[in-house]
C-alpha cells in the first residue's frame, strides 16, 4: 500500500492540464494503485493523479462498492442535468450544490492499454466528470455560481489547511516530462 499525500488547493500542478499516458506500463500500474490505496484511506469517491502531484490523464473512483479507474479519459455527456452535493479531497472539509449533467458515457483505458467503456449516472456520473475536471485544471468550486463560489472562496481562505506547505515531489526518470513521482 503506497498511500500519497494529497495536494491541496492553491497548489498549481492543480491547475494544470494533465497529459495523456502513452507508455502503460509498470510505473502506471503503480500509479493506479497508489491513486486507488490513497482515494481509499482519505477516504474519496475519486482522485485524479495530479491530486497526488502526478500530472498524467488517469483517476480513480469509489462510487456503490466499486472501485475503478480511467485513463486518457473522454465524455460524452447527458443533456439531463443534476444538482447535488459535491465536495473534493483537495478542498477538505467544504461541500457545496453543484450542476453536473445526470449520465455520462466515458471513454478511455484500463491501465493495461485495452480499451474501456463506462456508462453510468447520478453519483457514478458526478465522480467521473470531477476527476476528468482535474484533468483539464478545473476545480469544481469553478462550476459554482458566482455566489456561491464567493463563499467558498472565503471558507477556503479561513479554513486552517490553506496556505500550508506543499509536499516535495520525487521525479520519476520515465518519459513525462517530470510530471510522474
Amino acid at each position: 500500500m503506497a498511500i500519497q499525500p494529497i495536494r491541496l488547493f492553491g497548489d498549481p500542478v492543480l491547475r494544470r492540464r494533465a497529459v495523456d499516458v502513452v507508455d502503460f506500463d509498470r510505473e502506471l500500474r503503480k500509479l493506479v494503485q497508489d491513486l486507488t490505496d490513497t482515494m481509499l484511506d482519505a477516504p474519496g469517491a475519486g482522485l485524479a493523479a495530479p491530486q497526488i502531484g502526478v500530472g498524467l490523464r488517469v483517476f480513480t473512483w469509489y462510487v456503490d462498492g466499486e472501485v475503478g479507474h480511467l485513463v486518457n479519459p473522454s465524455l460524452d455527456l447527458s443533456e439531463e442535468v443534476q444538482d447535488g452535493d459535491e465536495g473534493c479531497l483537495s478542498l477538505p472539509g467544504l461541500a457545496y450544490d453543484c450542476r453536473r449533467a445526470r449520465s455520462v458515457v466515458a471513454r478511455g483505458f484500463d491501465m493495461h492499454g485495452e480499451p474501456v467503456l463506462i456508462e453510468g449516472s447520478d453519483l457514478l456520473a458526478r465522480a467521473i466528470q470531477h476527476e476528468t475536471d482535474h484533468l483539464d485544471g478545473v476545480l469544481f468550486i469553478d462550476r459554482l455560481d458566482p455566489e456561491t463560489r464567493k463563499a467558498a472562496m472565503r471558507e477556503i481562505r479561513q479554513s486552517e489547511w490553506f496556505g500550508l506547505e506543499k509536499p516535495v515531489v520525487k521525479v520519476s526518470p520515465h518519459r513525462t516530462n517530470g510530471l510522474a513521482i
